[in-house]
């Protein structure tokens, strides 16, 4: 793996990450006791905390993406182990 092929495969896995982590801990205005923002919707969260959400993304996005690396770099798993992919070099023939 080049580093531009790293830094978009984290890339992709960061922003994944990060709609994954995005619903834990909302809470709404309603459920914290608070008066609603005008204009804003009901289920808006009254506090979002991004920052710490960032934060952990980037760091389970760190490990997924490490997982990945040392799959890809160390050859644990190859093409040839995946049973629907079609066999390729000399087995082929």
């Amino acid at each position: 793996m080049n580093l531009v092929g790293g830094i978009a495969i984290y890339c992709i896995i960061w922003f994944l990450t990060l709609f994954a982590v995005l619903p834990f801990g909302v809470r709404t205005s309603e459920e914290e006791g608070s008066d609603p923002v005008e204009g804003a919707a009901d289920s808006a969260p009254a506090n979002p905390q991004m920052g710490r959400k960032v934060l952990i993304t980037t760091g389970v996005a760190f490990i997924i993406w490490l997982i990945a690396f040392v799959t890809l770099e160390y050859r644990l798993i190859s093409l040839d182990d995946i049973p629907f992919f079609p066999r390729f070099g000399d087995e082929a023939r």
